[in-house]
């Protein structure tokens, strides 16, 4: 099974620098796209073959997650049944027969880390959430987290030390994430792998010099450790500030 995840910084204008020729292209089991930015009804994709979960932010143009899959789940969830948190559009949960698939959209911290305080109450909340789905059945979490681990995550990690993204709280928030039995399937691959990132700002031509971070993951469940054939980073791909995120798992 192949599944993707991309943070599209907006599916609208995803879409017009070749968002489709790359769903296509890839074609993914399941596709799951973080930062719509749209409303119900502002979009409609033609995607054959694909059931469509979208979760929509209260606030107009920000936030949004979706998922498509070709195998229809089970069930579906929408946030994580906390009202304060689940305003911004940021979570979906499909239940399938041997596991649960989750994409999420980590709240960032923002400038002068104003929003820190939210995103460490989030965290619990949000890894509260993904324990007691593991308890039922295997769990495979994706999305952009708004963190680079650690100082092989991203480009300049003396500089970036306490700005958003790359604080110690966070950092030791998803180390907790780890250590509550989740596998970070990039680094399960490529412990020591130098220079390959998901982000890089649109300023300073970041891209061009390569001076980005890792923020977008796929994590799963211990148990499913055997079950991992591969992970990538399509840096390649444009359209976004982002580049979209690949698992192959046998499931």
């Amino acid at each position: 099974m192949k599944l993707i995840s991309w943070n599209v910084n907006g599916i609208r204008a995803c879409v017009q620098k070749g968002f489709l020729d790359f769903f296509k292209e890839v074609d993914a089991d399941m596709f799951c796209i973080q930062e719509s930015k749209v409303q119900g009804g502002q979009i409609e994709l033609a995607l054959e073959g694909y059931h469509q979960y979208w979760n929509y932010a209260e606030k107009k143009g920000y936030s949004g997650t979706a998922i498509f899959t070709k195998i229809e789940p089970m069930n579906v969830s929408y946030g994580i049944g906390i009202e304060e948190h689940d305003k911004e559009g940021r979570v979906i949960t499909l239940e399938f027969e041997k596991f649960y698939l989750v994409t999420v959209y980590t709240p960032n911290s923002k400038s002068e880390l104003e929003r820190l305080d939210y995103r460490m109450v989030w965290e619990d909340e949000f890894r509260k959430h993904l324990k007691k789905l593991d308890e039922n059945k295997p769990v495979i979490v994706c999305g952009d987290l708004n963190v680079a681990h650690k100082e092989i995550d991203l480009k300049n990690p003396k500089n970036n030390r306490r700005n958003a993204g790359f604080t110690d709280e966070e950092r030791n928030k998803f180390t907790k994430l780890l250590d509550s039995g989740f596998i970070d399937t990039f680094r399960n691959f490529y412990p020591d792998l130098e220079g390959t990132y998901s982000w890089w700002s649109y300023r300073f031509k970041a891209r061009e010099k390569n001076a980005g971070w890792r923020i977008d993951y796929f994590c799963t469940s211990e148990r499913l450790k055997e079950n991992l054939i591969s992970a990538k980073i399509h840096t390649e791909i444009l359209g976004s500030d982002h580049c979209p995120v690949e698992l192959e798992i046998n499931i």
